[in-house]
């Protein structure tokens, strides 16, 4: 049986990332997780490792730990242009480096310097974790929007990358519209109120428990509210996996 919160799950197109804010937080992220980066020189067949050290957007410089295998550094040298791709919960992440690497130490190990990218894509390749919420923990939201008479009250069941789930008692099938924009959704999130316009893709009524469930997409989310949901996404999904694994001890 198909799931009317299928679509908003799925593979998303790529994005190229141009703002320094996303940019910074989205390499953080690679930097904070200890992802490995797959480096790869302009008509070059081999391929190296590295890591991110450091993302310094104020000095706008990245600081790369050293190749492997090591002999990749003859083309640092030469100052030949690399890409640099890596991976991050099913989020393609990747960029070019054309400007020449400046070869150093960190903390008295071998790196480079690099210039911050001013784009990096931005590709969520398979579906997003859909995060539930425990019954005792529902997040409470408000919803208000030019279209609608008066906010409506509500809670956050589950939540992904892209969007989420909402209970609001009583039935509001005949106020709120698939397809239609509402422009402010204010979740309260556990370190902060979160506030961010929504896309309504379903609503159902349900007669017997006097409730309706709606299935919303963010819209055009600010780097502030992408930063805060896959905040809040990976808390829960860190959580969901440390009870799975107490389960099986």
């Amino acid at each position: 049986m198909s799931s009317p919160f299928a679509e908003e799950d799925g593979p998303q197109p790529p994005r190229v990332l141009k703002a320094p804010m996303e940019i910074a937080a989205t390499l953080r992220q690679l930097q904070q997780n200890h992802d490995p980066l797959v480096i790869s020189f302009h008509e070059r067949n081999q391929r190296f490792q590295s890591f991110l050290i450091e993302v310094d957007p104020d000095k706008g410089r990245l600081i790369f730990d050293e190749l492997v295998p090591n002999d990749g550094e003859r083309f640092l040298k030469n100052a030949e242009p690399f890409s640099v791709e890596s991976s991050r919960e099913g989020v393609r992440v990747a960029w070019q480096c054309d400007d020449s690497a400046q070869i150093s130490e960190h903390d008295g190990l071998r790196c480079y310097f690099c210039a911050m990218p001013s784009e990096v894509l931005y590709h969520q390749r398979r579906s997003a974790f859909r995060a539930t919420l425990k019954l005792g923990e529902l997040v409470a939201i408000s919803l208000k929007g030019e279209k609608l008479a008066k906010p409506l009250s509500g809670q956050m069941l589950d939540i992904s990358a892209t969007g989420c789930k909402i209970r609001i008692a009583g039935d509001v099938s005949q106020s709120l519209k698939p397809g239609m924009i509402y422009e402010e959704l204010v979740a309260q999130l556990p370190f902060g109120a979160m506030t961010a316009p929504i896309e309504l893709r379903h609503v159902h009524y349900n007669e017997k428990l006097d409730t309706s469930m709606l299935g919303v997409r963010f819209y055009r989310m600010s780097g502030l509210v992408q930063r805060q949901v896959e905040r809040f996404v990976y808390q829960l999904q860190r959580e969901a996996k440390r009870l799975e694994s107490d389960t099986f001890l």
